[in-house]
């Protein structure tokens, strides 16, 4: 393989978008907090994500094809589930409340902790590696996060608002690392079942706590904005998952934030303080470090069994049991045979071995 790293690794992009299209979405959430309850606006985002790619992935279906993706199987049931409990329901209702009490650029950057606490999480927890650079950028973001959630003007304290969206971070830091598990199954239905599952419990709650529906406006305007910054976001973030593991996903979607902070400043009229520009230059730092991270080095890959979408590559030179007409990329249960050799490299799907 080459010595160097690509110009744009196929999880890199992923990862990208799915931040551009997440960090876009926070500033149109905060415009419909006044309209919506916290709850229930958490339940609309969720449900327009589960309708939208249900409607998705049925019209993908009378097409006739699925990308080659490998379906999702009842081992990976329990990390879904704790993925749409913690990303689903606590993280979005945490999100929700902490937009009443916070600007939503404020908000927007405070929202790299989860990238922080992903890539935490992952190392500490998963033991996926996570080098002296990304720690590095890791210590930058969080100072940055907690220089920006001082309530100064409440006299010293953290604010209701950083509590709320500092909550939030940590539920998706943990789902994150759970959907990490499913992967390698399809995205499109991960992300339509997280969302349609996450939609109905939160709507409900809120219905059944007295919340009403908002006007049509507002309802087609919830649904849009999470198919979109909720739904396909979230099929980019998996696809990413799978190429580049939980903590490099995590950091690249820290630039998520900048999206959401850049698109407050120009469509809500908020004016920025000096602490956020500060904080904000310690985050864009803390970025820099995590995604010019290099990480090569000779590693041995075990025998190993799994499905997932692949082409024949380097690390896919298998048989097949049956009649394969060579079209690619496909999806299959197959087998890897032990291997020892050199490459950059990520923590993806044949790449999660101890160093």
């Amino acid at each position: 393989m080459s010595a160097k790293w690509p110009r744009l690794h196929t999880g890199v992009g992923y990862a990208l978008l799915a931040a551009g299209l997440f960090g876009a979405s926070t500033p149109f959430a905060k415009a419909l907090v006044g309209q919506v309850s916290p709850l229930l606006l958490a339940g609309l985002l969720y449900a327009g994500s589960g309708v939208g790619l249900s409607l998705w992935a049925l019209a993908r279906r009378w097409r006739g094809g699925n990308n080659g993706d490998a379906p999702l199987v009842a081992r990976d049931i329990p990390w879904l589930a704790g993925a749409v409990l913690f990303g689903g329901v606590l993280g979005p209702a945490l999100l929700m409340f902490g937009l009443q009490y916070a600007t939503a650029a404020d908000a927007s950057l405070l929202l790299n902790l989860e990238s922080v606490l992903t890539a935490a999480l992952a190392w500490i927890v998963f033991r996926e590696n996570v080098d002296r650079r990304i720690f590095l950028g890791m210590v930058v973001i969080v100072l940055g996060g907690a220089l920006l959630s001082w309530d100064t003007a409440a006299g010293g304290g953290v604010s209701w608002g950083a509590l709320g969206i500092a909550g939030a971070c940590l539920c998706w830091a943990i789902d994150n690392n759970l959907t990490r598990a499913v992967s390698g199954g399809d995205p499109v239905h991960v992300a339509a079942i997280k969302g349609a599952v996450a939609g109905t419990i939160n709507t409900s709650l809120a219905l059944s706590l007295g919340a009403s529906l908002p006007n049509w406006g507002a309802l087609l305007g919830a649904s849009t904005v999470g198919f979109v910054g909720y739904g396909v976001s979230l099929v980019m973030f998996v696809l990413a998952l799978r190429h580049l593991g939980t903590a490099r996903t995590g950091a690249y979607f820290s630039t998520a934030p900048f999206v959401g902070a850049s698109l407050s400043l120009w469509l809500l009229g908020e004016s920025p303080t000096t602490m956020f520009w500060i904080a904000g230059a310690l985050m864009a730092f803390g970025v820099w470090l995590h995604v010019t991270e290099h990480h090569a080095h000779e590693h041995e890959h075990e025998a190993l069994e799994h499905d997932h979408r692949h082409r024949h590559d380097a690390h896919h030179q298998h048989a097949h049991a049956f009649a394969w007409d060579g079209s690619e990329p496909h999806s299959h249960p197959h087998r890897h045979e032990p291997m020892v050799h050199a490459h950059p490299h990520y923590p993806d799907l044949h790449h999660r071995h101890r160093h």
